[in-house]
């Protein structure tokens, strides 16, 4: 039976080797049996440009190109900690990269998929942000620093960010319910499937409208399956 996986917010980095251990037993175990993989973003806790060379990079790079050498299409939307992820981290492991918002066909249902930061439009703050570090002459300077200062700086952002959570609401930095419903009408689709807020969860919204929301990596995997008759969570440790 053919499945495609979808998974976000693995938030992968050296100081949490058990999210590695999790994506490998992933990659070996379940991404094989799939039709196609779909990355909604934050796969890794934060990228700095494609010329930073780990062991972590160099483990994740080997196993989707791993995937996509057997025929199995991987694809790949930027989140808030990774938008800086290029062409050639993906051309160098057969990755393909989308837009921030790509509408499939998922077997017959027209679906539309993002990471889901832009969905949280009551966080008037973040998106004042967002707007600033996607504006390509920010992008290009900060990539002609050298790779040390990029790393404090984005080792200070990542900080504040932190910092920043703390302080707001819980529903600030949820999903507007009323740009969601925008959003379907928009690209003309009943389902939506994002990550980005961590809060794993099938929602029905009447009439007929779903948002299916990926959970991040902690404890469990979090990997939503989907097949021409179902669709379910899978959370393994």
């Amino acid at each position: 039976m053919k499945k495609t996986y979808f998974i976000a917010d693995l938030h992968l980095s050296e100081n949490r080797p058990h999210l590695t251990r999790l994506f490998t037993d992933f990659m070996r175990q379940k991404a094989p049996q799939a039709e196609k993989l779909y990355i909604l973003g934050d796969l890794f806790d934060f990228w700095i440009g494609d010329d930073e060379r780990s062991p972590l990079i160099e483990l994740v790079r080997h196993h989707i190109r791993q995937l996509t050498d057997n025929g199995i299409p991987c694809y790949f939307i930027h989140g808030n900690r990774d938008f800086l992820l290029g062409e050639n981290f993906a051309r160098s492991c057969g990755l393909q990269l989308l837009p921030e918002y790509q509408r499939i066909d998922l077997y017959g249902t027209p679906t539309l998929i993002c990471h889901g930061d832009t969905l949280c439009t009551d966080d008037r703050a973040y998106q004042q942000y967002r707007r600033k570090v996607h504006q390509q002459w920010r992008q290009r300077l900060f990539l002609c620093l050298p790779l040390k200062v990029r790393l404090k700086i984005a080792q200070k952002i990542r900080a504040k960010s932190q910092a920043d959570k703390k302080q707001k609401s819980e529903q600030i930095m949820d999903v507007t319910p009323d740009f969601v419903l925008q959003i379907f009408d928009r690209f003309h689709v009943r389902q939506l499937i994002h990550g980005h807020t961590h809060r794993q969860n099938i929602h029905k919204i009447e009439p007929h409208f779903t948002r299916i929301v990926l959970g991040d990596w902690g404890e469990t995997a979090s990997v939503l399956e989907v097949s021409a008759h179902d669709l379910h969570f899978i959370n393994e440790n």
